[in-house]
């Protein structure tokens, strides 16, 4: 139930070869792994309100998910476990059937690429998850490379206020180019708490908000910065301190809610092709979140360059030599 893919960039490869019980895949084909699966067949996959596999579950640790094993060794033969089943830094990698995307061969493979991660979980979140209605009120925290794929996805859905929340005062205009309409450093708000400055733009809240940093209390200031009534909060950021995140629960009474987010809720067979087709009539326009393209001999240099906040999304192509 695996094969081997290898060549071109980061998270958009080639079939070199195929397992024999594969099917619906051949040599040659342009394929996206994913670090979720999708097999069509379990409860989940079936389910529309959910994309979680059931039969290859999302897990963090060690090992390809059907079995446990790991199909890759070191010089002395000592077993080198992949990253999220998919081990996308590196020219050759083995993934599982069910964590692999065909897709069109005249998809520009540094655009396919983005769609395997990020900016498929933003515009992801907006579309699918959020399901964000045309005219409606839209609040981003954050507007790094997965907030500015919402705000794609919010413009994409016919949202008519895309408000971008950042202390670095240089994305304003860069998230103007995203569909972002109105921004906000909250740095520059004196005494004023950043949701009632929310609440007084739109009106009385947003109608969906999205935090797109991991910081339990910007968690927080989303929540409070939605709509009474059906004010949606979504959590995409990953609190790296594992705080948990203190909610007022009386304004859960006025029916606000609080969503999570794995990979924007997208089902990656399903919704990657869809994606895929809106870039290239530029009904998304996700090329702009690529900044830099190196070679795999310079990824420390990307590593670098997106820990100065120099990089949206660095493209590592396989077989480019540094220069």
């Amino acid at each position: 139930m695996y094969y081997k893919i290898g060549r071109c960039c980061v998270r958009c490869r080639v079939v070199e070869s195929v397992g024999e019980r594969v099917e619906g895949f051949a040599v040659g084909d342009t394929v996206v792994p994913t670090f979720l699966g999708q097999c069509d067949s379990c409860a989940g996959c079936a389910s529309a309100g959910s994309n979680m596999c059931s039969a290859l579950p999302f897990v963090v640790g060690p090992g390809m998910r059907r079995d446990g094993t790991t199909r890759f060794r070191d010089s002395q033969g000592e077993p080198l476990h992949d990253f999220l089943a998919v081990s996308s830094f590196s020219q050759y990698t083995v993934v599982d059937v069910n964590q692999v995307v065909k897709v069109d061969p005249a998809v520009p493979p540094k655009l396919a690429c983005l769609l395997g991660c990020g900016a498929g979980t933003g515009v992801g979140a907006a579309w699918r998850l959020a399901k964000v209605q045309p005219g409606s009120s839209v609040v981003i925290f954050g507007l790094g490379a997965v907030g500015l794929s919402v705000a794609q996805g919010a413009k994409m859905c016919g949202a008519a206020k895309i408000i971008g929340v950042d202390l670095n005062p240089d994305k304003e205009e860069l998230g103007k180019k995203f569909g972002v309409t109105d921004f906000v450093n909250p740095s520059k708000l004196g005494e004023s708490p950043l949701s009632q400055v929310i609440i007084e733009m739109t009106g009385g809240g947003a109608d969906y908000c999205f935090e797109c940093i991991g910081v339990a209390s910007v968690m927080t200031e989303a929540f409070r910065s939605a709509k009474q009534g059906n004010g949606k909060t979504v959590i995409l950021g990953l609190e790296k301190d594992g705080k948990p995140i203190s909610l007022p629960s009386i304004e859960f009474l006025f029916g606000k809610c609080v969503m999570g987010s794995l990979f924007g809720g997208i089902k990656p067979k399903t919704d990657i092709p869809i994606l895929a087709k809106k870039c290239m009539s530029k009904e998304l326009e996700l090329e702009k979140l690529i900044t830099h393209e190196v070679g795999l001999q310079e990824i420390n240099t990307a590593f670098d360059l997106l820990l100065q906040g120099k990089s949206l999304r660095c493209i590592i192509w396989m077989d480019k030599l540094a220069a």
